[in-house]
């Protein structure tokens, strides 16, 4: 990689100041604190080291570890990193025209990591995301959960699972984006059967793997697409299903309790139709919230209540951006907009928080400010449900991520020219290919 002396020197000092800050404790104090577990602390204390959170709670009640670094943030709210439970960011792939159920596809071999996208969610304050494929298959593919840390490979933004692999949903939609001609089904009733007959050959073959015991003579030909169908069966991936409409909403249930796997509804357009079903079924929900709805006919019916109607009936609710059809970096408006709707304004900061990651599985890692969880916070200007708000720095794991202070950071939060440029992170230092070439030339004067 081309690397000007100069600027190798400014990597060098800023992984050195990460890695210190690593090392060494540091304290945010004076920000009013709302940590989504708990009730808000006006003038908190949160001690971070290593990546996770060491303590939260009221200046009175924490100690500051002696050494440690200091962040005065009086004026400020501080709260958990966010979570997006459904986003494009990234600029991944899934399944392609020849069949309509391709679970055996990762968005894992088409993630760009280096994507500017990535760099705009992080302005808006997400730290960790559910990147999907698209919604024009039955099954599109195996979804991504990531860290949205600096990264320069896919790698740097895995979030690894106990057992080394590492996180991720599986894809699927019903309604009309999957209707089209043959392979592809052409009604409802015909989307429904071939979702359970692919079901079924999972059941099948995991069945014929039990019975061969390990006996490598017995065992079934390995089968990517099916391998990745037991996985949802034996609860080890969560489906997250696209569907808007309420007809398409209780088929989704139906055939979830008929296999028995877990699911998470998205988008919802019509939830509000069906909330107590979808409550009693225990399934959970990510919903978008669009200030313009159209584009489809079966999202004609999307209404604000939906969120509202689903927390009165018990059912837990979660937002999700479907960026780029939201923006990454105006996530908080979800929250806001559904509190303008109804919804209490603890569950609506839960549902860009806390209640995304349970959505996930990953609520014992973030979406909370606790001890022992991630360090994953930011730092707002002002009441994060507020239009005048500004996400003025977003942490990850104890790093510093975005700081809207920094001017290529401020350019992904706000736009203008270069904000789209993959490449701008890397040549933050210069504006044109010509600066580049008068900098080599007085490098090696």
């Amino acid at each position: 990689m081309l690397c000007f002396p100069f600027r190798c020197l400014a990597l060098l000092a800023c992984g050195a100041t990460l890695v210190s800050a690593q090392e060494k404790p540091l304290a945010i104090t004076g920000a009013q604190i709302i940590p989504i577990a708990g009730e808000p602390i006006a003038r908190g204390v949160l001690v971070v080291q290593h990546g996770k959170i060491l303590a939260v709670g009221s200046a009175d009640t924490v100690k500051i570890p002696a050494g440690a670094d200091v962040l005065d943030a009086t004026g400020k709210v501080l709260m958990p990193g966010l979570v997006d439970s459904h986003s494009h960011i990234g600029s991944g792939t899934g399944g392609d025209g020849s069949s309509p159920i391709q679970p055996d596809v990762r968005v894992l071999d088409s993630f760009d990591a280096r994507d500017s996208s990535i760099r705009k969610a992080r302005a808006g304050g997400i730290t960790t995301a559910n990147v999907m494929p698209g919604s024009g298959h039955l099954i599109s593919g195996q979804t991504l959960y990531l860290k949205l840390r600096e990264a320069r490979v896919i790698d740097d933004l895995l979030i690894k699972l106990p057992d080394g692999s590492f996180a991720g949903g599986l894809k699927m939609a019903n309604g009309t984006n999957s209707i089209r001609t043959a392979p592809f089904p052409g009604t409802r009733a015909k989307s429904a059967a071939l979702v359970r007959e692919h079901y079924v050959k999972a059941q099948e073959y995991r069945e014929k793997i039990k019975r061969a015991a390990g006996d490598a003579e017995k065992l079934p030909p390995r089968d990517l697409a099916l391998e990745e169908l037991v996985e949802v069966l034996d609860g080890k991936r969560i489906v997250q299903h696209h569907s808007h409409r309420a007809d398409d909403l209780l088929t989704v249930l139906r055939i979830s309790k008929e296999f028995g796997y877990k699911v998470v509804l998205h988008h919802l357009s019509e939830g509000w139709k069906v909330a107590a079903e979808i409550a009693a079924a225990g399934v959970g929900c990510s919903v978008i919230m669009v200030d313009s709805p159209g584009g489809k006919l079966e999202a004609r019916e999307l209404d604000w209540s939906t969120p509202v109607a689903l927390e009165k009936a018990g059912a837990l609710v979660g937002f999700h951006t479907d960026d780029p059809v939201t923006d990454s970096r105006l996530f908080l408006r979800s929250a806001a907009f559904a509190v303008r709707a109804g919804m209490t304004r603890r569950g609506a900061l839960a549902a860009v928080t806390l209640a995304n990651a349970k959505l996930l599985g990953l609520e014992k890692r973030v979406g909370s400010l606790e001890a022992g969880k991630d360090a994953d916070f930011i730092i707002l200007s002002g009441d994060p449900l507020s239009t005048y708000t500004h996400v003025e720095q977003t942490w990850i794991e104890g790093r510093k991520s975005f700081d809207r202070s920094r001017p290529e950071d401020r350019l992904h939060a706000v736009g203008g020219p270069g904000a789209g440029n993959p490449q701008r992170a890397h040549l933050c230092c210069f504006t044109s290919a010509w600066d580049l070439i008068a900098a080599a030339n007085g490098a090696n004067q």
